[in-house]
């Protein structure tokens, strides 16, 4: 099969990835074998090829927001030809104390797709049967693909900060994720405060419906109830604990992050307001916000790359170039 390699020590922007022929990977018990429709590119993405994450492969297939045809390994639950989802959480040991008690995401022993396991940027993937899920209908391949990644872990980022029905949401960052928590909020009938740098973000925003746009020195003009942080940037984090009222939540939506600035305790932690990360998501976070997605009809904007344009896709993310998100189709 043809597939988009990453290797440490020889990739670097803007050649991250090599196209190469390899081997198909075997299935194994417990394990199906997808013809890969579609492969949304994702920030981590970015963040793997670009060595802000630590390699764990010395070669490396990346993608982990996945959609696939079931074309062996197939079984009742799962026959030939079905369609199913991929998402970053590709297994858990189910026995760790997390695990245990309803928190698979903080596993002790994760299992990354397209990180510590070959993912999605490639024609075939092979990937445990117990971490697919089933996509809805009415959505095609390239617009589902955003969802489950993207999707579903902004989706948690909202569960994290305890976000209630009519709050005020500050949105800080205004990628992928942010912009796929819209019509949740909306449907929630929050206010949506954005700030993000890029006239094309904040262009996108008001399009999307949200209440009120800013750049990123901007100040939201009412205090807010929670906020969520989209953008690897610390001083982000300080920005959006500065618009918060007493009581408030702020949620880190990142897996990497730089330095957070020294601030203030008494004038911006002081008052029982909380910041929280957001790890990683659970197979019941993907069921509930598929059948949301669903219910809303959300369908992203995406722009669509040749698998031979892997790169491409990459510095898109990186340079925000693209109005939508970044899908690869094998």
């Amino acid at each position: 099969m043809k597939a988009a390699i990453f290797d440490p020590g020889m990739s670097s922007a803007p050649r991250y990835l090599r196209i190469e022929d390899v081997p198909c990977p075997e299935v194994s018990a417990g394990y199906v074998l997808l013809r890969v429709l579609a492969c949304g590119v994702c920030r981590t993405d970015l963040h793997i090829v670009e060595g802000d994450l630590q390699a764990i492969l010395p070669r490396l297939i990346p993608g982990h927001q996945i959609v696939g045809e079931v074309i062996k390994g197939a079984s009742a639950n799962l026959p030939l030809g079905t369609r199913v989802g991929v998402s970053w959480m590709g297994g858990a040991d189910g026995d760790c104390f997390y695990c245990r008690h309803g928190m698979e995401n903080l596993c002790d022993q994760p299992v990354f797709t397209g990180y510590s396991v070959n993912g999605g940027y490639a024609e075939y993937v092979l990937v445990r049967e117990d971490f697919t899920h089933p996509l809805p209908d009415g959505l095609d391949a390239m617009h589902v693909a955003p969802l489950l990644c993207a999707g579903i872990i902004g989706f948690r980022s909202l569960r994290v900060a305890g976000v209630k029905p009519g709050e005020r949401i500050g949105l800080f960052g205004f990628g992928s994720s942010a912009r796929l928590s819209m019509p949740v909020l909306q449907s929630w009938g929050c206010e949506v405060y954005v700030v993000t740098r890029g006239e094309n973000h904040r262009a996108t925003a008001h399009t999307l419906g949200a209440t009120w746009v800013g750049d990123e020195d901007a100040r939201v003009p009412v205090p807010l109830d929670r906020a969520v942080t989209f953008a690897p940037s610390g001083k982000v984090v300080v920005d959006a604990l500065s618009s918060l009222r007493k009581g408030g939540v702020v949620a880190i939506n990142a897996i990497h992050l730089d330095q957070i600035p020294s601030f203030d305790y008494d004038k911006l932690l002081w008052g029982e307001r909380q910041i929280r990360s957001v790890a990683n998501m659970t197979r019941a976070d993907a069921r509930d916000f598929l059948e949301l997605a669903q219910k809303l009809n959300i369908q992203p904007r995406v722009s669509v790359f040749p698998l031979d344009r892997a790169n491409e896709a990459l510095l898109a993310v990186r340079n925000e170039s693209e109005d939508g998100s970044a899908v690869i189709a094998p």
